[in-house]
């Protein structure tokens, strides 16, 4: 299912802004007694979607019975925010995101604010660019300055905005002069205002390092989406094939969260766009909670 049409239903600045060089050297000292966790474990609820579908409920009570404390909500399957509060505090559960629709930030950004709120969510993050928007000569033009002005009035009423990447902003871009355009939006957003939630998954898959984004644009990433592969390359379209849970894959996890403190990652949310019971999350869950770097 197409992640659009299944969602349509403060970072400190002196964070966002620290030198590279302190943030590596935070890295360094804290990854060499190698006891580092990652802390929280969440889930982006994409993952269990068909479940939520037929048992909203029940299925956020099965992932906390696993041992996940956050959630990121991608759709409430028409249930009013209060009463969604309601099934996570009743299962210990937070949600300190959510994704939001593009066309939503440009027409209905006030009432997501106001849902956010209601749900104690901090960050709200705009999970894609439309493929046709993407191909215009301003498209990436026009997201930034959207994304910056969501992003001034969300830190108004207490929230970050930040933008969620899948393989396509690591293409070269003709309309930007073939830059790559994850490394244009993030030039031409204010990062006082807008984030990164990387998806470790996709960028690997575009055959880039997430390590190095870390150095160049150290405090920008407070949340990544934690999803495995398995091999090199491919595209979004082999998900069902090559998409495995976290730990079953090829991706280098250990190597990426030893640079946690440099990126600044406050959450660790794990995404599995192919998986199909519990059992999948379980697996994801166990090898990060025993993982140490």
């Amino acid at each position: 299912m197409n992640r659009r049409t299944f969602i349509g239903s403060g970072i400190a600045a002196s964070t966002l802004l620290a030198s590279a060089k302190s943030w590596a050297n935070l890295a360094a000292s804290s990854a060499a007694d190698g006891d580092r966790r990652v802390s929280p474990i969440g889930l982006q609820l994409y993952t269990v979607r068909s479940m939520m579908k037929t048992d909203f409920a029940g299925t956020l009570a099965k992932v906390a019975a696993v041992g996940y404390k956050e959630v990121e909500m991608a759709g409430y399957f028409a249930h009013p925010a209060k009463e969604v509060r309601a099934m996570l505090d009743q299962n210990g559960l937070t949600s300190p995101s959510s994704h939001i629709d593009y066309k939503i930030i440009e027409e209905f950004l006030p009432a997501a604010i106001e849902r956010a709120h209601i749900m104690g969510q901090t960050f709200l993050i705009c999970p894609s660019i439309d493929d046709t928007q993407r191909k215009e000569p301003d498209g990436y033009k026009r997201a930034a300055e959207l994304f910056n002005r969501a992003g001034g009035e969300c830190q108004k009423a207490g929230i970050q905005f930040g933008y969620h990447n899948h393989t396509a902003e690591f293409t070269p871009s003709e309309a930007l002069g073939a830059t790559l355009p994850y490394d244009y939006l993030l030039q031409n957003t204010d990062p006082k205002l807008v984030c990164m939630e990387m998806d470790l998954c996709w960028i690997t898959v575009a055959g880039q390092d997430p390590v190095n984004y870390f150095a160049k644009y150290p405090g920008r990433f407070p949340l990544v989406h934690v999803k495995d592969w398995q091999g090199q390359g491919g595209t979004t379209a082999d998900e069902a094939k090559r998409m495995r849970n976290v730990g079953q894959g090829s991706i280098d996890f250990k190597r990426i969260f030893a640079q946690s403190p440099q990126a600044g990652i406050k959450h660790y949310i794990v995404e599995n766009d192919a998986a199909k019971t519990i059992d999948d999350i379980q697996v994801s869950y166990k090898y990060l909670k025993d993982l140490r770097f």
